[in-house]
């Protein structure tokens, strides 16, 4: 009966990720760990023993290993070794809300490793049946500033505290005394930018399935121990926090903030739905740009398949094809001539057909054209039909997508330093990265620059001038390594 289940559920995954982009594999958890890289796998650890793991960051699978079951951990990488750390019961399973929370480490998360081993775990933080704190939902945090490690605990049921742990060891700092930071809210977890401390929390109600409210929000404080205000001034501890993740579409309840950086600029937050709706409204995995507007986190959308201009950020023109200009033919009047009851005839817009014979002249022997930049006037050679290669693997939250002159097999092709055109073969060179920065620009990657095959993460398309497509190590403070996804629809 297992193994039926099993392969329903993994049948609907397969058919929700084809339509709707959602994670593919078995992305089913509840209460998801800040995803960690090792070896380069992903993996995130859950409620009850074990989590997932994926070799790509799209297509996930059962299979991580984390021993003592229990509840929402949260996994760190501190130097060579991972230290994860869980809670044995709490917020109110059971009955009670008596509780610890524990931290272990291993030097891998690969279970096959000869290194795979846990540590025996240890008691860093508790709580009584009658405590005003429960001992659950840990987040932990070191402190790029000082090297100081911090964890977060804390359900509905009283308050959110915080912690100073050994970095070394893993273990509570002697003589260290929990402190109150937050309220009504659980799962939290911790993260520093720029000179502020942020708090997130899970608000609203969990485990009722498509009727649960979860919700993200956050404050912010210059002290890793508070006050945590959010964007109007109101103290965590007394119950505020502006909202950073809610329902989605056929997704709702996000809870178990988590934070991945890509690179400089790119970022990226993991969560899960209480219910997905096109999964039989079970618990899955969710990983979305992160963005920062005014010193705050936001979570950006999905990229959507379409049409679109692609426009630079250096100077503002648009991708296109090294094409000549065909002009539109146009009976010109006189501004000031204008008849104001005569009736104005629609004009025809330029279309693949008038246009696409005459760029047999700027094709090469092996049906490349080149790109460039240039005015953005909505014409064919101009227009990108952007979609998922659903029959290719992805990376961290989405499928690679195809960058295609829109009605034609012409695609977006990287080639070196040098960016082209060529007829569509689903070569690795024709596969892009279309991620959205910090900022809400665009960072596009191919998955490869030569057919060597190898793996491309630091060469991006680049503005090398103000006409000039290229391709160069990615830089979040060029305007050059940026770009905007207009809307040609």
């Amino acid at each position: 009966m297992k193994t039926i289940i099993c392969s329903i559920l993994a049948g609907m995954s397969l058919s929700a990720s084809a339509q709707g982009l959602h994670l593919a594999g078995e992305p089913f958890i509840h209460d998801p760990s800040t995803i960690a890289v090792c070896d380069g796998k992903y993996y995130t650890f859950g409620t009850g023993e074990g989590g997932l793991w994926s070799a790509d960051g799209w297509t996930w699978n059962r299979g991580a290993v984390r021993p003592g079951r229990g509840a929402a951990p949260d996994v760190l990488k501190i130097g060579d070794r991972y230290l994860v750390a869980y809670s044995t019961t709490g917020g109110g399973l059971g009955g009670t809300h008596k509780g610890t929370v524990v931290t272990m480490w291993n030097k891998t998360l690969d279970p096959k490793s000869p290194d795979f081993k846990y540590t025996e775990p240890v008691v860093v933080a508790e709580s009584a049946d009658d405590e005003d704190c429960d001992a659950i939902d840990a987040g932990l945090l070191l402190d790029p500033t000082t090297g100081r490690l911090w964890c977060s605990y804390g359900t509905y049921f009283g308050f959110i505290r915080i912690v100073e742990l050994d970095p070394k060891t893993g273990k509570r700092k002697e003589g260290n005394v929990a402190q109150n930071i937050a309220i009504d809210c659980e799962a939290t977890d911790l993260l520093y930018r720029n000179g502020w401390y942020y708090l997130l929390g899970t608000h609203g109600t969990c485990c009722d399935g498509v009727n649960s409210t979860y919700n993200i929000v956050v404050g912010r404080s210059k002290s890793v121990t508070g006050p945590y205000l959010d964007n109007m001034g109101r103290d965590m501890l007394h119950g505020g926090g502006k909202m950073v993740t809610f329902a989605e579409g056929r997704c709702v309840g996000a809870g178990h903030f988590g934070r991945f950086i890509e690179a400089d600029g790119v970022e990226k937050t993991s969560f899960h739905w209480e219910a997905d709706m096109d999964r039989g409204g079970y618990s899955t995995l969710a990983i979305r740009p992160l963005l920062w507007k005014n010193d705050g986190p936001v979570a950006g959308d999905l990229f959507k398949a379409g049409k679109y201009a692609v426009i630079s950020e250096r100077r503002g023109y648009a991708l296109e094809l090294a094409v000549d200009f065909i002009r539109l033919e146009q009976e010109r009047g006189r501004w000031w001539q204008i008849d104001s009851v005569k009736a104005h005839s629609k004009l025809k817009g330029q279309t693949l057909a008038d246009v696409q014979s005459t760029w047999a002249k700027a094709t090469d022997a092996e049906g490349r054209i080149p790109a460039r930049l240039c005015d953005y006037m909505a014409r064919p050679h101009q227009l990108w039909k952007i979609e998922p290669a659903t029959d290719k693997e992805g990376y961290l939250g989405s499928l690679y997508y195809k960058i295609m002159i829109d009605g034609t097999d012409r695609a977006l092709t990287a080639n070196g330093t040098e960016v082209t055109t060529a007829p569509y073969k689903g070569q690795c060179m024709q596969l892009w990265r279309i991620e959205q920065c910090t900022d809400g620009t665009y960072r596009i990657m191919p998955k490869c620059t030569t057919d060597d095959g190898k793996l491309n993460t630091t060469i991006c398309l680049y503005s090398a001038g103000d006409s000039t497509p290229s391709l160069a190590p990615w830089d979040m403070n060029s305007d050059n390594a940026k770009w905007g996804l207009k809307s040609a629809e």
